[in-house]
């Protein structure tokens, strides 16, 4: 079974589920929901070090060098850098040379555009999530 189908699968059974179809009309057209959803981008993400050192440039007001970062968390200097170039990889970071200095700044536009793709992706496969109308109870 490709992705293609089992997201198809996936989607009929949700809509099914929210009682807005009984029998499935049509297939979902799910666009390659894996290319959305990057492997490398959730990987750099899933380490609490990494999210700690992300949060530190995120709040500098400006670009950081890896010994400024370092200065936030009880981490050597060296696991540091490799957590830098696990988030620069991953298009999370920028990373600019100067001299002998790297400085850190995050892809803000980036990370914002991945996010909405990944959302985009999602909702195209198996509809918008409802909302809860205001004022009605059940």
């Amino acid at each position: 079974m490709t992705d293609v189908q089992s997201c198809a699968i996936i989607c009929i059974v949700t809509q099914m589920s929210k009682g807005k179809t009984d029998k499935p009309a049509r297939a979902c057209a799910c666009p390659p929901v894996e290319e959305a959803l990057r492997a490398d981008f959730f990987r750099a993400l899933c380490d609490p070090s990494r999210i700690r050192i992300l949060i530190r440039v995120a709040r500098a007001n400006g670009p950081q060098t890896v010994s400024q970062v370092a200065a936030c968390c009880p981490t050597n200097i060296s696991v540091v850098s490799r957590h830098l170039a696990v988030l620069r990889d991953a298009g999370i970071l920028e990373a600019k040379r100067q001299g002998k200095q790297v400085y850190y700044s995050v892809r803000c536009p980036e990370i914002v555009a991945t996010l909405r793709t990944m959302a985009d992706a999602i909702e195209s496969c198996c509809g918008p999530p409802e909302t809860k109308k205001k004022g009605k109870r059940s």
